[in-house]
């Protein structure tokens, strides 16, 4: 069988963290967290599990991950956010796969709670994730805050079953202030590669995203919550485009 390295980065994620470790005792043989500087009892908590504790300030999404990948053990790594967990389906796949690992990557769905309810339509789910794979088989990619882990050979790349549980956000309040921060990110990230923006991008990007989310994908069978994330998802693409339109009009 093989050794299997865990890896977290972190931030004050002491809500949700012990959930997360609990569902890699049976399948991780190291468990990695790399913290930026959390101030409430996350490393604590880690500490408790026997994790590695690495300190290192924020680099940005990907960036941080692909630090991350440096400082494990083992030569096959399995990547979680600090609020998630592994279902029990999804850790018996990862034992199989660890007794007859075949590809450079495997991926696995990823089910969202969203204010207690797990959310089962629009962009949410299935919301695919490769997150268990060899170590040095890719990278870590995208536009921050939206990071993917990407393979060097991207036909290697096998199916788990089981889903990762993600408890995103808990209350409104709470998706709201996310969608502002979000947003700015993604902005300065798109200003940086130089992609523009228009009134044009403005009006049609988030009509679509909602139209895509709540019909296409059928958001509206998760009832009012399916409708409020996918207002949420036409939200965070308006800001996105009008922030980028700003940024370049203020470079003027």
């Amino acid at each position: 069988m093989i050794k299997l390295s865990a890896v977290i980065i972190t931030f004050n994620e002491e809500e949700h963290i012990e959930k997360c470790l609990k569902s890699l005792q049976e399948v991780a043989d190291e468990i990695v967290i790399v913290d930026s500087h959390s101030t409430d009892r996350t490393i604590t908590i880690c500490k408790s599990y026997g994790a590695k504790i690495i300190t290192q300030d924020f680099l940005g999404y990907k960036e941080q991950k692909n630090f991350a990948l440096t400082q494990v053990k083992f030569d096959y790594i399995l990547s979680l956010d600090g609020d998630e967990a592994l279902s029990e389906e999804l850790k018996s796949s990862i034992l199989d796969v660890k007794n007859n690992w075949v590809y450079d990557g495997y991926y696995s769905y990823r089910l969202n709670n969203y204010c207690g309810q797990w959310i089962k339509h629009s962009d949410w789910y299935p919301d695919r994730k490769l997150r268990l794979f060899k170590k040095n088989s890719g990278s870590w990619e995208g536009i921050n805050p939206h990071d993917r882990y990407t393979l060097n050979n991207p036909k290697s790349l096998g199916k788990l079953r089981g889903d990762i549980l993600h408890w995103i956000y808990s209350t409104y309040s709470e998706h709201n202030q996310k969608v502002e921060k979000f947003s700015s990110i993604a902005a300065k990230a798109y200003y940086d590669i130089n992609k523009k923006s228009s009134i044009w991008k403005i009006i049609y990007r988030p009509t679509w995203a909602f139209f895509k989310a709540y019909v296409l994908r059928l958001g509206f069978l998760d009832g009012f919550n399916g409708f409020v994330i996918c207002v949420q998802t036409a939200h965070v693409t308006f800001l996105k485009y009008s922030k980028l339109r700003e940024l370049h009009k203020n470079k003027n």
